[in-house]
Order: structure tokens, then sequence, then C-alpha cells
């Protein structure tokens, strides 16, 4: 499994998924220029939720298919961490050089101080996930994956019990779409596609919930902007005046929920005038808002994962969640609610991540706490040994992690050794001892799931990787073998693995995908909108949710949040703004990047232009700042340099950071997520970067 891939001639009429963090995961074609180079990449027009259309920067693929600055040989560092001073050499010298470090400190310290750790940069299930077998096979650390969908994840599970919801493509037939917590304008524009669909065909009222005027909030025909961190106080203002209007459908709460009465009665004392101030809006346009939802019983609820990063972002989520199922939204087509459908895929891993090799005593460490777990926290290593090698596929966590500081503390430890299987030479590829190229997604194959909607997707290789690019895949049979790791998913095609994961988990063979492009595994509307009950084994929607959970409370903070059977409330667990903090930051993402994806792309960077931070004329004028200016921003955390922006679309003392940008675009080449806090969220961990108390002031 060392070698090359097999060629393969380039293909004219090539299809694809796009394989980046976007719940999308969109349906694509592939055009060819005569030479065979890919041109430019078009939604499939007959994926019936990509509807040909896909976002700007994955169009102009070819810009980081064939960027100059693309590795495409491994290195190895010549010079003091985070230089970038390397020297190439062979795929052999490079994997052996590592097998034997990981060997030396299994040897030395016990196999937990390896840590393989990896996130989304690729969406495949055989690239992302691969390195999960090498993991279990050699009973390295585990990873807790809280960098992302945790908190929204646990939110909605409590209320539904499953992972699921209303097809997304329903959102056509909707009388009122409700964008909550997302920005799908910037990070996922088949949803505005479709929501933009009922309101051309049926007249439809799109609604936009979000914490700044974004560009959906501006396409929306009411556009609420809340205070950072107040969206479970909206939902319960919301509640009150369905209960007091007689616009909650009790037929249906009775029927489908654990305490209809109860929730009536705990709902009493949160009016909008309660709410109003709590949130920023005003009495009026909750009322306004509530009664929308309240008397057009075909809302579709479309929840984000913005409003979830937050400390009290699962908490946000579930009582989110419950309004649906006061109105009874669910009982319609085009109403209900919509987050993630990965429970309907039903995947066997065990091949994929080797999960018969899992070993449940291995110390697990939390993904977002990279940088106290590099620094030694003993509340994350517990008694086990410190880490002292990394590896590191698809995540750039010296840009993305929060804490950035002990982040980079971390990895400039002398004894620490790092491999970094990277696309680019990013942050954390020039802090890495050893870095390997990697393939892109058109250069591999591999097995997507949509988790914005309900296809199973196969993404074949349709050209030669560049130089000497390899795959995840690769990389991980590779030191597999070096480091005497056994499972049969070593020996195996790319192929071989698809094929028997789907076979294994229900679904028709790798034959079949290839030759339908994708499979749709809609389930049918009664199961997809619970007419057949919860996914809760007493079949109810649950108001009063079960918050412990003896495998991952562990990860939360020891906050009193692992209550059973307790109705939704307002938690007051966010980053407050004090006197010697005054703003809330959110940072949130940006339309021509992608996390820390396409910030190498020339036309990602000439539309972003720079990092900047949004701010209120009247904060600005407050803090003697004036637009264009140059200012410091910091916290207990760090601090860093930004340019600033007048933006009156935003609560007072809130203030917008978009994009990640790479550290090195800030003056003083420190980035964003010094500012973001690693400490985990409620009740099963999970990263709050959009919860962040912050000082202004004039740059020195």
């Amino acid at each position: 499994m060392d070698g090359p891939a097999p060629k393969a001639e380039p293909r004219q009429d090539a299809y694809s998924a796009c394989p980046h963090d976007c719940p999308s995961t969109c349906a694509v074609d592939v055009e060819f220029a005569e030479d065979g180079r890919i041109t430019r990449l078009r939604g499939a027009k007959d994926n019936s939720y990509t509807d040909g259309v896909i976002c700007a920067k994955v169009a102009r693929y070819s810009e980081r298919l064939y960027h100059p600055d693309r590795l495409t040989f491994p290195l190895k560092r010549t010079g003091p961490k985070g230089s970038k001073d390397f020297t190439r050499i062979s795929w052999d010298e490079a994997l052996n050089i590592v097998a034997d470090r990981f060997l030396a400190d299994e040897r030395k310290h016990g196999a937990e101080s390896v840590w393989p750790y990896y996130f989304a940069g690729t969406m495949g299930l055989v690239m992302r996930d691969g390195i999960h077998r090498l993991r279990h096979a050699k009973r390295y650390s585990g990873e807790h994956d809280t960098i992302c969908t945790t908190l929204a994840w646990t939110g909605w599970n409590a209320g539904t019990g499953k992972l699921a919801g209303a097809d997304p493509r329903e959102m056509a037939d909707a009388d009122v779409v409700v964008i909550w917590g997302t920005n799908p304008v910037n990070t996922q524009v088949n949803v505005m596609t479709h929501a933009v669909k009922a309101r051309k065909n049926r007249g439809a009222k799109i609604v936009a919930v979000d914490v700044y005027e974004n560009a959906t909030v501006k396409q929306a025909d009411l556009g609420l902007v809340l205070k950072p961190g107040s969206d479970a106080a909206l939902a319960l203002a919301v509640m009150h005046v369905l209960f007091r209007d007689s616009l909650a459908d009790r037929d249906y709460m009775n029927r489908y929920t654990d305490d209809a009465a109860g929730f009536e009665q705990h709902l009493r004392d949160y009016s909008p005038q309660w709410a109003a101030p709590v949130t920023g809006l005003s009495v009026e346009a909750i009322e306004e808002f509530a009664h929308l939802v309240g008397r057009n019983k075909r809302t579709f609820f479309r929840l984000g994962y913005g409003f979830t990063r937050h400390r009290n972002g699962a908490e946000a989520m579930h009582t989110v969640l419950c309004v649906p199922a006061v109105t009874g939204a669910w009982a319609h087509r085009g109403g209900g609610a919509f987050h993630s459908n990965g429970a309907i895929f039903k995947w066997n891993r065990t091949l994929i991540n080797g999960l018969d090799c899992l070993d449940p005593s291995v110390r697990v460490l939390d993904q977002s706490r990279i940088g106290p777990v590099l620094t030694g926290d003993k509340r994350d290593l517990g008694d086990g040994p410190p880490v002292t090698s990394l590896l590191i596929q698809n995540t750039n966590p010296m840009l993305v992690a929060p804490d950035l500081g002990l982040v980079a503390q971390g990895f400039a430890r002398d004894d620490l050794f790092a491999c970094v299987h990277e696309q680019f030479m990013t942050e954390t590829a020039r802090m890495a001892d050893i870095v390997l190229p990697a393939t892109m997604f058109l250069e591999h194959d591999d097995l997507y799931q949509g988790g914005g909607h309900q296809h199973i997707l196969l993404g074949p290789k349709v050209v030669e990787p560049a130089g000497e690019c390899r795959s995840n895949h690769e990389v991980i049979c590779g030191l597999a073998k070096r480091v005497g790791a056994e499972h049969e998913g070593f020996d195996m095609s790319v192929r071989e693995i698809i094929d028997w994961t789907l076979k294994n988990s229900g679904w028709r063979g790798l034959a079949d995908l290839e030759a339908e492009k994708w499979f749709d595994v809609q389930p049918p509307f009664e199961d997809a909108h619970y007419i057949n009950g919860f996914g809760h084994a007493d079949g109810k929607f649950h108001l009063k949710p079960d918050w412990t959970n003896t495998r991952l409370n562990k990860f939360g903070p020891d906050d009193g949040r692992t209550m059973k059977g307790a109705f939704p409330t307002f938690f007051e667990t966010r980053e407050k703004a004090t006197v010697e903090m005054p703003f809330r930051l959110v940072t949130a993402p940006a339309r021509n990047f992608l996390n820390s994806s396409f910030t190498e792309t020339p036309t990602s960077l000439k539309q972003e232009r720079r990092p900047t931070l949004l701010m209120r004329s009247d904060d600005l004028e407050r803090t003697g700042i004036a637009d264009g200016d140059l200012v410091l921003m910091g916290n207990d955390r760090g601090q860093v340099s930004i340019h600033v922006k007048t933006f009156e679309g935003l609560t007072p003392g809130t203030v917008v950071s978009e994009s990640i940008w790479p550290n090195e675009a800030f003056v003083g080449g420190k980035g964003i997520n010094h500012l973001t806090g690693a400490d985990p969220a409620g009740p099963v961990g999970g990263a709050a970067f959009h919860d962040n108390a912050v000082w202004i002031r004039p740059s020195e």
C-alpha cells in the first residue's frame, strides 16, 4: 500500500462530490480543458438537493488544485519550528522516521503518548476516518471530537433522540422558512436555493435569526439580530406567546411530547417583556415572529451550528427545537425541523474505523483542548503519559483550535514530534518535523454522506495526484506496516473498503453507486417527521431531556448541567461582558473561506481583502476609534491587531470578525483564535468559538 495509485486517464464526463466541511456535500460535474486540466466545477443539475448550484469558491477549485504553493513531495525540517526551513526527502525515509519515533515513544512512555489528531478537512468517510483504524490497532490516544458538532448534536438529540429531521428539500414546500444560527449565503448556498423556491412559488416568508446582519439576514423577509448566546431566551418567549395566544397545538403535544401541561406552566414567566432586554429585540419583534410561526403550520426550522458555539449552546439547540414541537409543525409536509441527517445512513464503520480493535480503556483526549493537552494539563492527561508524538491529517490546529497561545506553546516543545499530512505549508505544517504531501479530493476515490441532505455520494478519482502526493489511506497503511499495526483494512484498497462498507451497512454496492453517482436514501415522511414516534424509547419528543451521559459528561464543565428531566431555561453561562472587557466577540465564517481552506487561493484572498472587525458606529465613537483604524483587541488569553469597519447591523457591544484568516495575515502574526477559549462547554464538552469577552482600544 506504500506506492502511488495506478494511473487513471482523465474523463471528460467526470463527476464527484465536494469534500469540504459544509453540510451541502454538493454533487459536482467536472469540466476539463483539451489538455486534460480541470477548469471548473459545476453543481450537478440532476441531483435534487444540489440542484445545479455550488458556491463560487468550489466552482473555481482549479485555483487550489493547480496552486504553485501546493506541497508535492515529503519534507524534513532542518530549521527551527515555525520556520519554512525544510529539505526534500523520499517517502520511504519520511515514513521510516515517523514510524521509528512512534515506536520509540511507545517503548518509553506507552502507546498513549502518540496522538493521531484529525478532523474534517475532507468529509470523505475513508480519507477522513481511516486514521482511527491506526489509532485503535495501536491503542494510541483517542480523540473526543468537540471542535464543531458536539454542542449542536447533543442539543438536537436531547429533544428528538435521533440525529435526523425533515427532508431539507421540503423547505420548498414551506410557508415559512426559519434559518436560525447559520449563514447559508456564506456557508451552505443550497439552503437558500430551496428556501427561495418556497418564496417564489408559494409566497413563503424567510426568517433569519443571527447575531449580526449577515448576507442571509439581508435576504430575509424578517431578520432578527440577537445578542450573542441569547437564542434560548428568544425561543422561550416565542413559546410563551404560542401558549398565551392559543397557537400551540395541544393535541399534537399531548400525543408526541413528554409533558405538555407542565411545559405550558413552566413558560409562564418567559414573556416577551422578559426576553426583550436579554435578546436585544423589541417586544413587538418577538410577538411578530411568534405569531408568524404559530399561524403557519408549514414552518420549516433550518437550524445551524453557529448559535450552538456558546457555552450554553447545547441547551440553546434543544430549546429552539422545542418550538416546532409546540406548534405541531412536524405533522405537516414543509414543516418541522432539520439540522443534520447523520443517523439515516446507518454506517457500519467497523472496517473504516477499525472498531473491532477499539479498546475502551484507552485514554481519550479532547480535540478542542489540544493547547492544554500539549502543555501538560493533568485535567486532560489524567494519570497517562504526556503526548510526545502527533500524526495530523485534515486539520490545522495552529490556526483553527481555540486558545492559540497555549497551542503554540505546546507545538514549540523541543520533545514534541509532529508529522503533518497536508496540501499546503500551513501554520501547523511549519511546526512539524515531517511534512507529507496530501492529495486533493479529485485525485483519490472516496465515499460521502450528505449531512445536510439525504444522499450517499461517490467521489471517484478523476485526475492523477500532483507530484508525489499520496492519499490519507496510503499514508495510514504505509505507517501501519512500519509500526506493526494489524487490521484487514490496511491491506485493502479504497474501493474495496467502500464496497464493503456500503454492503455491510445495508446499501447496494460500489458498482451500483458508481453507475448512479449517488443514492437518495431519504426515509419516508412518517419516519422523517417522527409520525411513527421520536427516537427516544418512549417515542416522545423530550421537553424534559436527560442531559446525563456517563461516557461523555466527564468532558464537560462541573457546573451542574448534568440534570435529568428538567424543562429548558436560559442558562447565563456565557462569557459575560465586563467593565474591563465590555465587548462580545463572534468569529463568524466568511463567504470566500471555509475554515482554513481557500485562504491560499488568489480570488478568495482578493475578495476578503484583510482581517476585519465589524463594529457599530456608537461603539467606535465610545472607544475613540475611527473606521479603518488598526486596533488592539484582547482578553486574558491574548491580543490581536485588526482593522475595524463600521457596521450597524449588530447589537450594542457585539463585534464580529468574519473568517479564520492565516495568523500571518494579522499585524503581529497572531490570529483571531488567540482570543477564543478552550474551556469546555456543557454538558459534554465543545468549543465556544462565538462566546468571547474582549477589550478593544486604539493601536499604540
